[in-house]
């Protein structure tokens, strides 16, 4: 069943459609989460709160973004109010500059994929390992598989500063990437 048709069954009254919702987005949801708050049991509170947010303002939801888009959005802003209440880290835009990098990869045998998998892993855990603020962007665009556009929609901040972070964000993964396959290799 389509996301669409899913929604349009919760809006004609089907609550337990939302359990498909969620399934859907509960995953990608986590990881963002698990990201910015940098703890588990922050972040199940936090997309508890975000999935209760959606089922009460779903008839609000105008269509005129993705979905996804506007979801996302609700689990960034709960879990930087999180961050705000517990007086830590708060996402604050940067200065901008233009700069992008696009990473291509193609896969064309079995030895292949079981590599792309482990270097997957590998940049996941490196992610996970970085401030804040550029793992979120960074969580947004490579696991979500947002556009800037999207993730500038979900965190509110301006083209510019995603591209920034991206970029920055990029430069410090490749920089720990390329660190921790040295260490793996010595």
């Amino acid at each position: 069943m389509k996301e669409h048709e899913i929604i349009k069954k919760i809006l004609n009254g089907d609550s337990r459609a939302f359990s498909l919702l969620v399934e859907l987005h509960q995953s990608k949801a986590m990881t963002l989460a698990l990201r910015i708050l940098e703890n588990r049991e922050d972040a199940e509170e936090a997309l508890q709160d975000a999935f209760l947010r959606v089922f009460r303002a779903l008839c609000s939801f105008e269509g005129k973004a993705n979905f996804s888009t506007w979801f996302y959005r609700i689990v960034y802003n709960v879990c930087v109010s999180a961050l705000e209440k517990r007086g830590t880290v708060s996402l604050q835009p940067l200065n901008s500059d233009d700069t992008e990098i696009h990473i291509i990869s193609e896969i064309s045998s079995p030895d292949e994929i079981l590599q792309e998998n482990e270097d997957t892993k590998l940049i996941y855990r490196e992610i996970e390992r970085l401030p804040v603020e550029y793992s979120s962007i960074l969580t947004l665009f490579f696991v979500q598989q947002l556009r800037y556009d999207e993730i500038t929609q979900v965190t509110g901040m301006p083209l510019g500063t995603v591209k920034t972070r991206l970029f920055r964000g990029r430069m410090m993964l490749r920089e720990a990437v390329s660190k921790r396959l040295q260490e793996d290799i010595a």
